[in-house]
């Protein structure tokens, strides 16, 4: 067993993987996804119709896998398309470049 190995092993027994919720795209029902995504994000009426309208984007990020689940669920519901995204450890806590 390489370094890398030990290392991949321990983050995958130490570190809970966060979860990104993805809306994909709202469906035929517009009105009913936006109050989803306020349910989900606490956002205003007017700020999750933004956020829906420019989908695909990710809603959620740095959830554990049942939150994550759980706001897939709502969203999916309301007739969105929506998953939850498994974050790449690289992707968390990583500051990126102008």
């Amino acid at each position: 067993m390489g370094d890398g190995d030990v290392a991949e092993y321990f983050t995958l027994v130490c570190d809970d993987p966060s979860y990104t919720v993805v809306l994909l795209g709202c469906g035929p029902r517009e009105l009913d996804v936006v109050r989803a995504v306020r349910e989900v994000t606490g956002l205003s009426l007017w700020h999750g119709r933004v956020l829906t309208r420019r989908a695909p984007v990710a809603v959620r990020e740095g959830l554990p896998q049942d939150m994550a689940d759980e706001a897939v669920l709502v969203l999916r519901s309301a007739g969105a398309q929506a998953e939850a995204r498994r974050e790449l450890e690289s992707e968390r806590g990583t500051a990126q470049s102008p």
